[in-house]
């Protein structure tokens, strides 16, 4: 089934991935700015271009299109070993990212954003009860869905208990962590888990975590949404990391 990627930014990212691409619909008369530039490079690969109404993309998404919508095959999802592949031919301490059953694509587009940032090498997801790689995640991530490879497991359990034999730390994100996100040492081999929204880890995961971890908070709301969240946690396995050389 074909799915529709919307927006002048999300379209170039696509195109810089090498993601192949069926056909471009482009709004009639639509010819100004960065529109150009991706003409051209859809011409140079000869790539279909149908120039339609504005209202025709408005049938095809409901994302904000900026008069033009391409036609590309459905996000393949990885095997958890091409993550762990990916981590050695970089060189670097493997980086992993399980996010247990996050509902919000808007969420999961801002994570896979933060995540390409900070060089995460790849994230987990399960196939039940999570959102799934869409165009509305695409969108949300400014083009990072096109770099960031996505698993999907049937047992996060399972998964977990299988980076722990790739020599992975496991650690998860918790209001209630007995360690404080700056005081943890998280420059090894590492695999990050956040929880869904509202809800958390879910328990039986949160127990096969090696330990968990908290952000010290002033103020009188007692969490943070999942991307919020995830953020903080990268960029401080980031600063780690950089300050170690790793």
């Amino acid at each position: 089934m074909a799915q529709y990627v919307a927006g002048r930014n999300s379209v170039f990212e696509v195109l810089k991935s090498g993601r192949p691409v069926n056909k471009v619909y482009l709004a009639r008369g639509n010819m100004e700015g960065s529109i150009r530039e991706i003409i051209a490079v859809l011409k140079e690969r000869k790539i279909p271009i149908q120039e339609v109404e504005k209202n025709y993309l408005d049938k095809l998404t409901r994302e904000r299109h900026q008069g033009i919508v391409v036609e590309v095959a459905p996000y393949e999802y990885v095997e958890i070993e091409d993550i762990m592949n990916r981590a050695r031919s970089t060189g670097e301490e493997p980086l992993v990212l399980i996010l247990a059953e996050l509902e919000d694509p808007h969420n999961f587009g801002a994570i896979l954003r933060t995540a390409e940032a900070v060089g995460v090498h790849g994230v987990i997801i399960p196939k039940r009860r999570s959102v799934q790689l869409n165009a509305t995640v695409a969108k949300v991530s400014s083009g990072a869905a096109e770099y960031v490879p996505v698993a999907r497991v049937a047992n996060l359990g399972q998964a977990v208990e299988k980076l722990k034999d790739f020599g992975l730390w496991i650690t998860g994100a918790d209001m209630h962590g007995e360690n404080i996100l700056w005081e943890a040492n998280l420059t090894g081999p590492l695999a990050l888990v956040i929880g869904g929204e509202g809800r958390g880890i879910p328990k039986l995961l949160k127990e096969k975590c090696d330990f968990l971890i908290s952000i010290p908070m002033k103020g009188k709301i007692s969490s943070l949404n999942a991307s919020a969240a995830a953020s903080i946690f990268l960029f401080e396995v980031l600063r780690q990391r950089s300050k170690m050389g790793v």
